[in-house]
């Protein structure tokens, strides 16, 4: 007895001091938009993702305010959060939205050493469905699922299959944003082109991954810049996690690692403080329903007039970390 006793204290006593090793950011989030030029007399639908805590980040909405009146709902596939707005005859002009927030986003770290491994972990059946079926542009037979064959052969776990098919698209891939076909995350235009942004890596690695019967996802959000206090966010950035039983859900960050070699290992198993998550999924049905067809992905705001899709909108998305951080870089 006083030696199983002694062994649950261990346990508890590693994970807390895995957890106290962990870096973490604290900073304010400020999502804004326009949109621009809204007709006279027609209905408005307006969408857009409202971050939330998680396992790996608090977060806290200290403002929220918009010309229309926000309400907040959820879609059902994947849980992710919405602000929805919506007038049945608008009134021209602009429209404006923002949202401020407060976060702490916290280091994800599950492999490496001292890391505590799961027993037969497992997901629901909707789950693994869910996990493992194609999007739209992300199939999972054909070219992508060739290559993962051919570079999964004789892995014998899923752990060495996923760093197969990491390592495989961290070699194949380059991080180029010239031209177009870039950033749909359109596995076969990644295939065939070789480079594009975060979206066209993470879904590579996905149709692989799926191919090969392991649950794979999708997430979005904005990054954070490490060198500096306060910033624009120009962007968003998107990233994936796999699920491996003895470990849980493993997060990977290839075009992070491909901008950064050095830290090719380190990309595969953990996320950084540098981002914050909105949404998570392809394909995405939103809450009430659009008119329009499932979106690719939902990270910008996504506005119907007279039920057809109006893109002009303007965004103004901006970071600052915490006086606390700051002071506390200063000082070193």
């Amino acid at each position: 007895m006083p030696r199983k006793s002694f062994s649950i204290a261990a346990f508890v006593f590693l994970a807390v001091s895995i957890i106290s090793a962990q870096s973490s950011r604290h900073f304010t989030f400020h999502y804004a938009f326009t949109v621009n030029n809204v007709p006279e007399g027609q209905k408005i639908r307006v969408w857009f993702p409202a971050a939330h805590s998680d396992d790996f980040q608090d977060v806290k909405i200290t403002s929220a305010k918009g010309d229309l009146p926000l309400k907040r709902t959820k879609e059902s596939r994947f849980g992710n959060e919405i602000y929805y707005a919506e007038s049945s005859k608008s009134k021209s002009g602009d429209l404006h939205f923002e949202v401020d927030y407060d976060v702490v986003r916290r280091e994800r770290l599950t492999l490496g050493i001292n890391r505590p491994r799961l027993q037969n972990a497992s997901l629901t059946k909707k789950e693994q469905q869910q996990d493992l079926a194609p999007d739209k542009l992300v199939p999972i037979t054909g070219l992508p699922a060739e290559l993962a064959a051919k570079v999964t052969a004789g892995k014998p776990s899923t752990l060495d299959k996923a760093r197969a098919i990491y390592d495989y698209v961290f070699d194949n891939m380059r991080y180029d944003k010239t031209g177009t076909g870039w950033g749909h995350g359109d596995v076969l235009y990644a295939c065939d082109a070789k480079k594009g942004n975060c979206t066209d890596f993470h879904s590579l690695f996905i149709a692989m991954a799926r191919s090969q019967r392991i649950p794979s996802r999708f997430e979005i959000g904005f990054p954070l810049p490490a060198d500096k206090h306060s910033a624009e966010i120009a962007g968003y950035h998107c990233w994936a996690e796999f699920f491996d039983p003895q470990h849980g859900w493993v997060p990977v960050d290839i075009s992070e690692a491909w901008k950064n070699p050095v830290r090719k290992d380190y990309f595969f198993g953990a996320h950084d403080t540098q981002r914050i998550q909105f949404t998570m999924g392809r394909d995405l049905k939103l809450n009430p329903p659009q008119s329009g067809d499932p979106l690719n992905y939902f990270v910008y705001p996504y506005v119907e007039v007279g039920d057809k899709a109006y893109p002009n909108i303007s965004h103004e998305f901006s970071f600052a970390d915490s006086p606390a951080v700051q002071a506390s870089t200063l000082a070193h």
